[in-house]
């Protein structure tokens, strides 16, 4: 069921705008927006929480809130850098919104996330001595006190230790499932949003370009630039397919076969070992067939070393299953 929805959203800033945005998300859903630096995700985000007059509808539970203040309009927002405030104590910080909105039961509540988010011991601390991860708790626990129905996230793994971001991602998603959140979760990374959305839309200069399920838009680009910027490699005309064809198609490196021998594939080529790359745990593998290029990833345990050296003919084979048209 749709809980929230963007209807032909239009906001300009300088020389840049959001142009005509339109989505949906549904009732308990985590949706990302995904985009690179500069492509007005952020922008979107802020517009939803109520930072920006934009044009347009911004509709929740069918009701236009896009006129609302941002403490009216029942969303949570956590800003990238956290924006704590830094005359306040951690218990401060998270109990800010009753000083503009009645909480029920807000002892309970802080307790409750208190214990839910290991914050217990660090309430009475200042925020000035918190390491990024504490920080990072801290601001969705203030998010979150005032029981918001949408949860808006702006780059929230950004400034975490790499090494933490798995057990950070984990921690999002239970958060989403203990207080059974709507979240809109704003990123650049495509790991990211491949582990915790349900949806994803894709954003480029300021207008949606592709929506659908993670799975879909992450292995099924609509068109050569979303596909560039999933940074899909072997972008190939499909007259290699079939001479009669004219479009443009797309084979994940991880699903092509390289073999000296006969290859058991749908499309099987013969070709010449332009560049074999030995990384840690696999190798990357160039291969020019005809006009094209075909670029491989094989894991070391399955292809020990090259079977050819570079000049050499070598068959190169893909399924039809893993080809995705643009």
């Amino acid at each position: 069921m749709n809980i929230f929805e963007v209807e032909n959203l239009s906001y300009k800033l300088g020389n840049f705008k959001l142009d005509n945005i339109n989505f949906k998300v549904n009732q308990g859903e985590y949706f990302v927006l995904l985009g690179q630096s500069g492509s007005g995700k952020t922008l979107l985000l802020e517009s939803i929480a109520g930072f920006n007059a934009v044009k347009g509808k911004i509709n929740f539970k069918n009701k236009d809130i896009s006129k609302l203040t941002p403490e009216n309009r029942d969303v949570g927002f956590v800003y990238q850098d956290f924006a704590l405030f830094p005359n306040m104590n951690v218990r401060d910080n998270i109990m800010f919104s009753a000083r503009y909105k009645s909480v029920k039961n807000p002892e309970e509540t802080l307790h409750d996330l208190a214990d839910f988010l290991g914050l217990g011991p660090l309430l009475s601390r200042e925020v000035d001595n918190l390491s990024g991860g504490e920080r990072q708790r801290v601001a969705i626990a203030r998010a979150l006190f005032s029981k918001p129905k949408i949860l808006l996230l702006d780059e929230p793994l950004s400034a975490i230790d790499p090494t933490f971001r798995n057990s950070i991602m984990k921690f999002l998603k239970d958060i989403h499932r203990r207080y059974n959140l709507t979240t809109i979760h704003v990123t650049h990374n495509f790991r990211e949003a491949s582990y915790l959305a349900d949806r994803i839309a894709i954003v480029m200069n300021g207008q949606i370009k592709q929506i659908g399920s993670a799975s879909d838009v992450l292995n099924s680009p609509a068109n050569i630039e979303v596909a560039k910027f999933l940074g899909f490699k072997n972008i190939l005309n499909d007259k290699m397919l079939d001479k009669r064809g004219n479009r443009l198609f797309s084979v994940d490196p991880n699903a092509i076969y390289i073999s000296k021998d006969e290859l058991n594939c749908d499309y099987v080529f013969m070709g010449k070992l332009e560049e074999c790359m030995g990384i840690v745990d696999h190798y990357k593998i160039f291969v020019r067939v005809g006009e094209e290029q075909l670029f491989a990833k094989l894991l070391k345990r399955d292809f020990l070393g090259c079977y050819a050296d570079r000049g050499e003919s070598i068959y190169v084979g893909f399924n039809r299953k893993d080809i995705s048209y643009l």
